[in-house]
């Protein structure tokens, strides 16, 4: 009896004691039970100066996209650019008391490049094209420009460090149709490969990295000539061997339609910003020929500012240098069509400036 009075007193003390602390106390099953406490209820306090704000999301006011969304480009070592453009010039006369004649003028000219650049191998080709007339009042259509330019440079290197390169080179250079002296129109002065110019050789580039420039040296560069228009081989245009004539004028052994040559070759090309929406593109050939003439230089220079409008229109600022001592003008003819006289070299000059569109894609 004792004992039981003794847990009973326990018992109660027990339950007293959860009571006070508000604990629950379930039975489970027989002899078992499970005491849960009260959660204590956590409440946060922001620091000072802190104010929360609530996200929100508020779809109808979102603004469009200006252009539409490209996906991400796949990585390539290949650079590819194709532009085409036009650039002309107009003037009209009507009942102008000054006077002049009405004309229109035009070039269309193309640039591709696909150029290739990863660790030690650079390789870049290019394709230009050029074509241009000018339109008169009362005057047939004028040629004022007209050209194919291809060239191919590959070129190596030992690190990926050094901006010297081992290259290899080949250029080609022709026009599309026949030039003239005007207002001759009957004979033509030059042609389609007459001349048509080859350049092959090995030597080294320095391009350094991030800016577009080339130089390219090489000590062993052999340069072709090529007339094929036998006319204008038979009077020995452009360097190649004429034709041989009796005393008569008649052609004992036609001309040579090729000449070759083997000397040394600078060329030097670069593209760069020069002020705000103003490019500026270089390129210089010197050519001297170690068999024939060696110390006469071939100079063929071009500089361009292309002043950019905007994304289509832009205008063009060019000269074009040329002179080769196998290129003669002013030849003097006897009384019997016969040349004394092969004439002289000269400096050939040509400049532009035009207004024109371009759609790069």
């Amino acid at each position: 009896m004792k004992n039981s009075a003794f847990h009973f007193i326990v018992l109660l003390f027990l339950l007293g004691f959860f009571k006070t602390v508000s604990a629950q106390i379930i039975t489970l099953e027989r002899d078992t039970s499970v005491v849960r406490f009260p959660a204590i209820k956590i409440v946060a306090v922001p620091s000072r100066g802190v104010t929360l704000f609530n996200p929100k999301i508020e779809v109808n006011k979102g603004i469009p996209l200006a252009e539409r969304f490209k996906k991400y480009p796949i990585l390539s070592f290949w650079e590819k650019i194709n532009q085409i453009g036009l650039s002309a010039s107009e003037v009209a006369f009507v009942n102008w008391n000054a006077g002049g004649n009405s004309s229109i003028s035009g070039i269309l000219n193309g640039k591709f490049q696909r150029n290739y650049k990863f660790r030690y191998v650079q390789w870049d080709n290019t394709l230009d094209i050029r074509y241009g007339a000018n339109i008169q009042e009362g005057q047939k259509p004028r040629k004022t420009d007209d050209a194919i330019r291809i060239s191919s440079t590959f070129g190596y290197r030992r690190d990926t460090i050094s901006n010297w390169y081992y290259s290899v080179k080949a250029n080609f250079n022709t026009q599309f149709y026949n030039g003239f002296k005007y207002p001759d129109r009957e004979t033509p002065i030059s042609g389609f490969m007459a001349p048509g110019y080859v350049f092959l050789g090995a030597g080294t580039s320095y391009i350094p990295s991030g800016k577009k420039f080339n130089l390219y040296i090489s000590p062993v560069t052999l340069k072709a000539t090529f007339v094929l228009d036998q006319n204008l081989a038979n009077k020995g245009a452009f360097g190649v061997q004429k034709a041989i004539t009796d005393a008569d004028g008649n052609i004992l052994k036609e001309g040579e339609n090729k000449f070759i040559e083997f000397g040394f070759l600078i060329n030097n090309s670069w593209e760069t910003s020069i002020a705000k929406n103003i490019e500026m593109s270089h390129r210089l050939s010197l050519y001297t020929d170690y068999l024939s003439s060696f110390g006469n230089i071939d100079v063929d220079w071009e500089l361009n500012f292309n002043l950019i409008v905007n994304k289509y229109i832009n205008a063009n600022i060019g000269t074009h240098l040329i002179y080769d001592d196998e290129i003669l003008f002013d030849a003097v003819k006897d009384a019997n069509g016969i040349v004394i006289n092969e004439g002289v070299q000269r400096i050939q000059f040509k400049q532009l400036l035009g207004v024109g569109v371009a759609y790069n894609f």
